[in-house]
């Protein structure tokens, strides 16, 4: 079986770009209820997933003892997601990897990122998916 039955397109997929603010990074996080999102550049190359934990260590490095949260949330404009992407975390796998490769894969995080040989994000397969792969196999 080829993974690419598995994908969730990157049309329906929500993503972040590397220049987007930590502000609308956390702003698309609490909208659509997710605790982790891939993040491309503008040309589509993959860069990583951040995680609600990267935002949160991040919040509370930046945030002097005596300030007040709203002050620092305003400060979060001026800080790029790209700064909070932290390297090896959730590695994508190639539209050509296996099954096998996925499987090991999702054992380890909820969901895989999937890029095509130029390293251009194609979409994602969730744990979901690929335990009901298995189930109905």
């Amino acid at each position: 079986m080829n993974i690419i039955f598995l994908i969730k397109p990157k049309c329906d997929t929500v993503f972040l770009y590397t220049d987007d603010s930590v502000r609308q990074g956390l702003e698309k996080m609490f909208y659509h209820k997710y605790t982790a999102i891939p993040v491309i550049d503008h040309e589509g190359i993959y860069h990583g997933t951040i995680t609600e934990g990267d935002f949160l260590w991040n919040i509370l490095g930046k945030a002097p003892e005596k300030s007040s949260l709203t002050q620092d949330i305003r400060n979060l404009e001026h800080h790029a997601v790209s700064d909070l992407i932290r390297a090896d975390f959730n590695p994508p796998v190639r539209v050509t990897a296996t099954m096998d490769d996925l499987l090991q894969r999702v054992m380890d995080q909820n969901f895989v990122p999937v890029v095509d040989d130029r390293g251009v994000f194609v979409g994602i397969i969730t744990r979901k998916d690929v335990i009901g792969y298995f189930a109905k196999a």
